[in-house]
Protein backbone atom coordinates (compact mmCIF):
# COMPACT_ATOMS: atom_id res chain seq x y z
CA UNK A 1 0.00 0.00 0.00
CA UNK A 2 1.57 3.39 -1.23
CA UNK A 3 1.07 6.36 1.67
CA UNK A 4 1.83 8.70 -1.23
CA UNK A 5 -1.87 9.71 -2.09
CA UNK A 6 -2.55 13.38 -1.39
CA UNK A 7 -1.22 16.37 -1.87
CA UNK A 8 2.30 15.41 -3.11
CA UNK A 9 5.54 17.54 -1.61
CA UNK A 10 8.32 18.86 -4.22
CA UNK A 11 11.14 19.16 -1.65
CA UNK A 12 13.42 19.59 -4.82
CA UNK A 13 15.99 22.92 -5.28
CA UNK A 14 13.41 24.19 -7.74
CA UNK A 15 11.39 24.61 -9.49
CA UNK A 16 10.09 25.41 -5.74
CA UNK A 17 7.15 25.38 -4.16
CA UNK A 18 4.38 28.13 -5.92
CA UNK A 19 2.12 29.83 -3.34
CA UNK A 20 -1.77 29.12 -4.08
CA UNK A 21 -1.62 33.36 -4.32
CA UNK A 22 1.22 32.68 -7.42
CA UNK A 23 -0.92 30.62 -9.42
CA UNK A 24 -4.63 32.60 -8.76
CA UNK A 25 -2.71 35.36 -9.81
CA UNK A 26 -1.88 33.78 -13.06
CA UNK A 27 -4.73 32.30 -13.34
CA UNK A 28 -6.98 34.58 -16.07
CA UNK A 29 -7.37 35.46 -19.16
CA UNK A 30 -5.09 36.91 -21.83
CA UNK A 31 -4.45 41.09 -20.74
CA UNK A 32 -4.27 43.61 -23.06
CA UNK A 33 -0.66 44.27 -23.76
CA UNK A 34 -0.79 47.64 -25.35
CA UNK A 35 -2.55 49.53 -22.66
CA UNK A 36 -3.74 49.64 -19.45
CA UNK A 37 -2.96 47.37 -15.94
CA UNK A 38 -0.27 45.42 -17.51
CA UNK A 39 2.34 48.46 -18.93
CA UNK A 40 1.79 50.15 -15.01
CA UNK A 41 2.33 46.42 -13.26
CA UNK A 42 5.67 45.66 -15.31
CA UNK A 43 6.84 48.92 -14.13
CA UNK A 44 6.63 48.02 -10.42
CA UNK A 45 8.39 45.12 -10.54
CA UNK A 46 11.57 47.44 -11.01
CA UNK A 47 12.07 48.58 -8.14
CA UNK A 48 11.13 45.22 -6.10
CA UNK A 49 13.40 43.60 -8.17
CA UNK A 50 16.17 45.58 -7.02
CA UNK A 51 15.17 45.84 -3.14
CA UNK A 52 15.48 41.61 -3.35
CA UNK A 53 18.85 42.36 -4.94
CA UNK A 54 19.68 45.16 -2.66
CA UNK A 55 20.82 47.51 -5.28
CA UNK A 56 20.05 51.07 -7.11
CA UNK A 57 21.39 49.64 -9.79
CA UNK A 58 19.96 48.28 -13.27
CA UNK A 59 18.06 45.11 -13.82
CA UNK A 60 16.95 44.01 -16.94
CA UNK A 61 13.95 40.54 -17.90
CA UNK A 62 13.95 37.91 -20.10
CA UNK A 63 12.07 35.31 -21.16
CA UNK A 64 14.11 32.14 -20.76
CA UNK A 65 15.96 30.17 -17.71
CA UNK A 66 19.43 30.58 -16.12
CA UNK A 67 20.74 29.24 -19.39
CA UNK A 68 19.47 32.67 -20.91
CA UNK A 69 20.61 35.08 -18.31
CA UNK A 70 24.07 33.15 -18.09
CA UNK A 71 24.23 34.03 -21.86
CA UNK A 72 22.89 37.41 -21.77
CA UNK A 73 25.17 38.62 -19.03
CA UNK A 74 28.34 37.84 -20.96
CA UNK A 75 27.18 39.30 -24.51
CA UNK A 76 26.24 42.50 -22.99
CA UNK A 77 30.31 42.56 -21.36
CA UNK A 78 32.48 40.27 -23.32
CA UNK A 79 34.17 40.34 -26.63
CA UNK A 80 35.50 37.13 -28.53
CA UNK A 81 38.82 36.04 -27.20
CA UNK A 82 38.06 37.85 -24.33
CA UNK A 83 39.57 35.78 -21.04
CA UNK A 84 36.92 34.64 -17.94
CA UNK A 85 38.28 33.70 -14.73
CA UNK A 86 35.91 31.25 -13.62
CA UNK A 87 36.45 29.79 -9.83
CA UNK A 88 34.23 26.37 -9.59
CA UNK A 89 32.27 24.44 -6.60
CA UNK A 90 29.94 22.66 -8.16
CA UNK A 91 28.31 22.13 -11.78
CA UNK A 92 26.87 25.39 -12.53
CA UNK A 93 30.15 27.09 -12.99
CA UNK A 94 31.50 25.22 -15.49
CA UNK A 95 27.85 25.49 -17.21
CA UNK A 96 28.66 28.89 -17.03
CA UNK A 97 31.56 28.25 -18.57
CA UNK A 98 30.41 26.43 -21.15
CA UNK A 99 28.15 29.44 -22.41
CA UNK A 100 30.95 31.60 -22.47
CA UNK A 101 32.94 29.13 -24.68
CA UNK A 102 29.88 28.92 -26.89
CA UNK A 103 29.95 32.90 -27.38
CA UNK A 104 33.55 32.57 -28.56
CA UNK A 105 34.54 33.82 -24.91
CA UNK A 106 37.82 31.64 -23.42
CA UNK A 107 37.86 30.43 -19.91
CA UNK A 108 40.19 29.37 -16.96
CA UNK A 109 38.28 27.32 -14.20
CA UNK A 110 39.88 26.68 -11.15
CA UNK A 111 38.31 23.77 -9.67
CA UNK A 112 37.69 24.07 -5.92
CA UNK A 113 35.82 20.71 -5.76
CA UNK A 114 32.34 20.01 -4.73
CA UNK A 115 32.39 20.24 -1.07
CA UNK A 116 34.29 23.52 -0.13
CA UNK A 117 33.65 27.16 -0.99
CA UNK A 118 36.47 28.86 -3.41
CA UNK A 119 39.37 30.59 -2.09
CA UNK A 120 39.53 34.37 -2.95
CA UNK A 121 43.20 34.32 -1.78
CA UNK A 122 44.18 31.99 -4.69
CA UNK A 123 41.93 33.85 -7.22
CA UNK A 124 43.87 37.37 -5.78
CA UNK A 125 47.03 35.78 -6.76
CA UNK A 126 45.71 34.49 -10.30
CA UNK A 127 44.61 38.00 -10.85
CA UNK A 128 48.09 39.58 -9.37
CA UNK A 129 49.77 37.63 -11.76
CA UNK A 130 47.67 39.18 -14.86
CA UNK A 131 49.62 41.81 -15.19
CA UNK A 132 47.99 42.73 -18.73
CA UNK A 133 44.74 42.02 -17.67
CA UNK A 134 43.85 39.65 -20.09
CA UNK A 135 41.37 38.34 -16.91
CA UNK A 136 38.06 40.37 -17.91
CA UNK A 137 35.30 39.05 -15.34
CA UNK A 138 35.78 36.68 -12.46
CA UNK A 139 32.13 34.33 -12.99
CA UNK A 140 31.09 33.72 -9.39
CA UNK A 141 28.30 31.07 -8.51
CA UNK A 142 27.18 32.24 -4.93
CA UNK A 143 25.53 28.92 -4.28
CA UNK A 144 26.23 25.95 -6.29
CA UNK A 145 22.44 24.30 -6.64
CA UNK A 146 24.21 20.90 -7.33
CA UNK A 147 27.11 20.86 -4.13
CA UNK A 148 25.04 23.32 -2.06
CA UNK A 149 28.59 25.40 -1.44
CA UNK A 150 27.80 28.70 -0.41
CA UNK A 151 30.62 30.95 -1.28
CA UNK A 152 31.29 34.52 0.30
CA UNK A 153 31.11 36.87 -2.60
CA UNK A 154 32.45 40.03 -0.30
CA UNK A 155 35.57 38.15 -0.32
CA UNK A 156 35.86 38.05 -4.27
CA UNK A 157 35.12 41.76 -4.33
CA UNK A 158 38.05 42.17 -1.72
CA UNK A 159 40.48 39.90 -3.33
CA UNK A 160 39.65 41.65 -7.15
CA UNK A 161 40.19 45.05 -5.54
CA UNK A 162 43.69 43.74 -3.35
CA UNK A 163 44.90 42.68 -6.58
CA UNK A 164 44.44 46.11 -8.38
CA UNK A 165 42.53 44.07 -11.33
CA UNK A 166 39.89 46.01 -13.58
CA UNK A 167 37.81 42.54 -14.27
CA UNK A 168 34.38 42.92 -13.11
CA UNK A 169 32.89 40.99 -10.49
CA UNK A 170 29.71 38.56 -12.04
CA UNK A 171 27.81 36.31 -9.70
CA UNK A 172 24.72 33.74 -10.44
CA UNK A 173 22.59 34.06 -7.81
CA UNK A 174 20.16 31.77 -9.51
CA UNK A 175 19.59 29.29 -6.36
CA UNK A 176 20.54 32.15 -3.90
CA UNK A 177 18.49 35.36 -4.46
CA UNK A 178 15.49 35.62 -1.92
CA UNK A 179 17.26 32.63 0.39
CA UNK A 180 20.45 33.00 1.26
CA UNK A 181 21.82 37.05 2.45
CA UNK A 182 23.33 39.03 -0.94
CA UNK A 183 23.94 42.65 -1.19
CA UNK A 184 24.98 43.70 -5.08
CA UNK A 185 26.21 47.20 -3.81
CA UNK A 186 27.61 46.95 -0.65
CA UNK A 187 29.53 43.85 -1.89
CA UNK A 188 30.67 45.43 -5.09
CA UNK A 189 29.11 43.00 -7.50
CA UNK A 190 29.03 44.20 -10.96
CA UNK A 191 26.43 41.56 -12.95
CA UNK A 192 24.37 39.15 -10.92
CA UNK A 193 21.72 37.23 -12.47
CA UNK A 194 19.46 35.22 -11.14
CA UNK A 195 15.49 33.24 -12.13
CA UNK A 196 12.36 33.56 -10.95
CA UNK A 197 11.60 29.66 -10.06
CA UNK A 198 13.44 29.35 -6.65
CA UNK A 199 13.66 32.18 -4.31
CA UNK A 200 11.40 34.59 -6.40
CA UNK A 201 8.21 31.31 -6.40
CA UNK A 202 7.09 31.83 -9.76
CA UNK A 203 7.15 29.12 -12.44
CA UNK A 204 9.90 28.85 -14.91
CA UNK A 205 10.56 31.27 -17.82
CA UNK A 206 12.14 34.17 -16.53
CA UNK A 207 15.63 35.38 -15.75
CA UNK A 208 17.70 38.62 -14.71
CA UNK A 209 20.28 40.41 -15.20
CA UNK A 210 21.22 43.43 -13.15
CA UNK A 211 24.63 45.45 -14.05
CA UNK A 212 26.26 48.78 -12.64
CA UNK A 213 27.81 51.43 -14.34
CA UNK A 214 31.00 49.42 -14.40
CA UNK A 215 29.22 46.75 -16.26
CA UNK A 216 27.92 49.02 -18.28
CA UNK A 217 30.94 50.62 -19.77
CA UNK A 218 32.00 47.13 -20.52
CA UNK A 219 28.95 47.27 -22.79
CA UNK A 220 30.52 49.66 -25.13
CA UNK A 221 33.19 47.30 -26.48
CA UNK A 222 31.28 44.16 -26.08
CA UNK A 223 31.03 42.95 -29.60
CA UNK A 224 29.60 39.52 -28.40
CA UNK A 225 26.47 40.99 -27.81
CA UNK A 226 23.07 40.87 -30.71
CA UNK A 227 19.77 42.42 -30.33
CA UNK A 228 18.28 40.39 -28.59
CA UNK A 229 20.81 40.20 -25.45
CA UNK A 230 21.10 43.57 -25.58
CA UNK A 231 20.41 44.79 -22.08
CA UNK A 232 20.11 48.66 -22.71
CA UNK A 233 16.66 48.92 -24.68
CA UNK A 234 15.53 46.57 -22.04
CA UNK A 235 16.46 49.15 -19.34
CA UNK A 236 13.89 52.15 -18.77
CA UNK A 237 12.65 51.74 -22.27
CA UNK A 238 10.74 53.57 -24.25
CA UNK A 239 8.43 51.44 -25.51
CA UNK A 240 6.65 48.67 -23.42
CA UNK A 241 7.73 45.58 -25.87
CA UNK A 242 11.35 46.42 -25.39
CA UNK A 243 11.33 45.61 -21.78
CA UNK A 244 11.20 41.90 -23.64
CA UNK A 245 11.99 42.94 -27.18
CA UNK A 246 9.07 41.57 -27.99
CA UNK A 247 5.73 40.13 -26.46
CA UNK A 248 5.69 40.22 -22.88
CA UNK A 249 5.35 36.87 -20.72
CA UNK A 250 2.06 38.10 -19.53
CA UNK A 251 1.10 35.63 -16.89
CA UNK A 252 4.89 35.11 -15.58
CA UNK A 253 4.54 38.82 -14.64
CA UNK A 254 1.55 38.59 -12.80
CA UNK A 255 2.55 36.05 -10.42
CA UNK A 256 6.24 37.11 -10.02
CA UNK A 257 3.69 40.25 -9.01
CA UNK A 258 2.04 38.56 -6.33
CA UNK A 259 5.20 36.72 -5.25
CA UNK A 260 7.13 40.41 -4.83
CA UNK A 261 4.25 41.67 -2.74
CA UNK A 262 4.90 38.66 -0.24
CA UNK A 263 8.62 38.84 -0.28
CA UNK A 264 9.46 42.92 -0.23
CA UNK A 265 6.22 44.36 1.04
CA UNK A 266 5.06 41.63 3.29
CA UNK A 267 7.48 39.56 4.91
CA UNK A 268 10.45 41.54 4.12
CA UNK A 269 13.58 40.54 2.87
CA UNK A 270 15.38 40.24 5.95
CA UNK A 271 12.70 38.40 7.44
CA UNK A 272 12.69 36.21 4.58
CA UNK A 273 16.60 35.60 4.75
CA UNK A 274 16.12 34.66 8.76
CA UNK A 275 13.30 32.12 7.78
CA UNK A 276 15.69 30.71 5.58
CA UNK A 277 18.60 30.90 8.00
CA UNK A 278 16.09 28.93 11.00
CA UNK A 279 15.01 26.24 8.52
CA UNK A 280 18.13 25.23 6.94
CA UNK A 281 19.36 24.80 10.51
CA UNK A 282 16.47 22.82 11.54
CA UNK A 283 17.52 20.36 8.33
CA UNK A 284 21.03 20.21 9.41
CA UNK A 285 20.11 19.41 13.12
CA UNK A 286 18.13 16.29 11.96
CA UNK A 287 21.32 15.69 9.60
CA UNK A 288 23.76 15.98 12.43
CA UNK A 289 21.64 13.78 14.15
CA UNK A 290 21.23 11.18 11.60
CA UNK A 291 24.98 10.78 10.87
CA UNK A 292 25.39 10.03 14.15
CA UNK A 293 25.39 6.43 12.84
CA UNK A 294 25.39 4.81 9.90
CA UNK A 295 26.33 6.63 6.21
CA UNK A 296 24.30 9.92 5.87
CA UNK A 297 26.59 13.02 5.67
CA UNK A 298 25.90 16.42 5.01
CA UNK A 299 28.41 17.12 1.73
CA UNK A 300 29.44 20.70 3.09
CA UNK A 301 30.94 20.17 6.36
CA UNK A 302 31.40 23.80 7.85
CA UNK A 303 27.83 25.69 8.68
CA UNK A 304 29.30 29.09 7.34
CA UNK A 305 29.10 27.36 3.68
CA UNK A 306 26.07 25.87 2.87
CA UNK A 307 23.55 27.30 1.10
CA UNK A 308 20.07 28.28 3.19
CA UNK A 309 18.10 27.10 0.00
CA UNK A 310 19.18 23.57 -0.81
CA UNK A 311 21.09 21.06 1.03
CA UNK A 312 23.08 18.11 -0.46
CA UNK A 313 23.55 14.58 1.65
CA UNK A 314 26.15 11.83 0.83
CA UNK A 315 25.08 8.40 1.30
CA UNK A 316 26.52 5.37 0.47
CA UNK A 317 25.47 4.10 -2.99
CA UNK A 318 22.47 2.79 -4.31
CA UNK A 319 20.93 4.01 -0.68
CA UNK A 320 20.40 7.44 -2.04
CA UNK A 321 18.24 6.61 -4.95
CA UNK A 322 16.48 4.06 -2.79
CA UNK A 323 15.24 6.64 -0.32
CA UNK A 324 14.47 9.25 -2.96
CA UNK A 325 12.38 6.60 -4.87
CA UNK A 326 10.83 5.36 -1.81
CA UNK A 327 9.93 8.87 -0.83
CA UNK A 328 7.94 9.12 -3.96
CA UNK A 329 6.37 5.98 -4.37
CA UNK A 330 5.64 5.83 -1.09
CA UNK A 331 5.32 8.75 0.85
CA UNK A 332 4.42 12.11 -1.53
CA UNK A 333 7.54 13.57 -1.17
CA UNK A 334 10.01 13.79 -3.75
CA UNK A 335 13.86 14.92 -2.97
CA UNK A 336 16.62 16.44 -5.31
CA UNK A 337 18.78 13.90 -7.22
CA UNK A 338 22.67 14.15 -6.76
CA UNK A 339 23.18 16.18 -9.49
CA UNK A 340 26.30 16.74 -11.02
CA UNK A 341 27.79 15.24 -8.24
CA UNK A 342 29.25 12.03 -9.74
CA UNK A 343 28.66 10.96 -13.79
CA UNK A 344 25.20 9.52 -14.32
CA UNK A 345 26.04 6.42 -15.41
CA UNK A 346 28.47 5.24 -12.64
CA UNK A 347 27.66 3.57 -9.52
CA UNK A 348 28.55 6.93 -7.14
CA UNK A 349 25.55 8.78 -8.35
CA UNK A 350 23.31 6.75 -6.33
CA UNK A 351 25.16 8.06 -3.23
CA UNK A 352 23.76 11.41 -3.06
CA UNK A 353 20.52 13.59 -2.69
CA UNK A 354 19.54 16.95 -1.92
CA UNK A 355 16.86 18.71 -0.37
CA UNK A 356 15.45 22.65 -1.69
CA UNK A 357 13.79 24.56 1.24
CA UNK A 358 13.64 27.41 -0.86
CA UNK A 359 10.83 30.11 -1.68
CA UNK A 360 7.24 29.43 0.14
CA UNK A 361 8.40 26.97 2.69
CA UNK A 362 7.30 26.99 6.37
CA UNK A 363 7.87 25.05 9.58
CA UNK A 364 5.52 22.47 9.37
CA UNK A 365 6.66 22.03 5.53
CA UNK A 366 10.09 21.30 6.69
CA UNK A 367 9.10 19.05 9.55
CA UNK A 368 7.12 16.72 6.69
CA UNK A 369 9.92 16.28 5.08
CA UNK A 370 12.05 15.47 7.55
CA UNK A 371 9.75 12.99 8.79
CA UNK A 372 9.27 11.61 6.07
CA UNK A 373 13.10 11.04 5.54
CA UNK A 374 13.13 9.67 8.88
CA UNK A 375 10.59 7.15 8.18
CA UNK A 376 11.95 6.20 4.93
CA UNK A 377 15.54 5.26 6.62
CA UNK A 378 13.51 3.36 9.16
CA UNK A 379 11.50 1.33 6.05
CA UNK A 380 15.05 0.84 4.40
CA UNK A 381 17.16 -0.34 7.49
CA UNK A 382 19.27 2.53 6.57
CA UNK A 383 21.46 2.87 9.75
CA UNK A 384 21.35 6.16 11.48
CA UNK A 385 21.37 7.63 14.38
CA UNK A 386 18.28 9.17 16.44
CA UNK A 387 16.77 12.03 17.87
CA UNK A 388 16.46 14.04 14.42
CA UNK A 389 13.01 15.20 14.76
CA UNK A 390 13.85 16.13 18.10
CA UNK A 391 16.53 18.46 17.43
CA UNK A 392 14.77 19.78 14.48
CA UNK A 393 12.26 20.92 16.77
CA UNK A 394 14.38 22.33 19.31
CA UNK A 395 15.51 24.88 16.07
CA UNK A 396 11.74 25.86 14.65
CA UNK A 397 11.21 26.43 18.94
CA UNK A 398 13.81 28.93 18.94
CA UNK A 399 16.22 27.30 21.94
Amino acid sequence: MSLAHGRHTLAIPGPSVMPDRVLRAMHRAAPNIYTGELIEMTHSLIPDLKAVARTAHNVTIYIGNGHAAWEASLANTHSRGDLALVPATGQFAHGWAASAEGLGIRTEVIDFGKRTPMDAAQIEARLRADTDHEIKSVLMVHVDTSSSVLSDVAAMRRAIDAAGHPALLMVDCIASLGCDRFEMDEWGVDVMITGCQKGLMTPPGMSFVYYNDRAEAARENANCVTGYWDWRPRTNPDYYYKYFNGTAPTHHLYGLREALDMIVHEEGITAVWARHETLARALWAACDAWSTQGPLELNVADIAHRSRAVTSLRITPPLGTALRDHLTDQMGVTLGIGLGMAPPDAPEWHGFFRVGHMGHVNAHMMLGTLGAIDTGLKALNIEHGQGALSAAAEILAGR
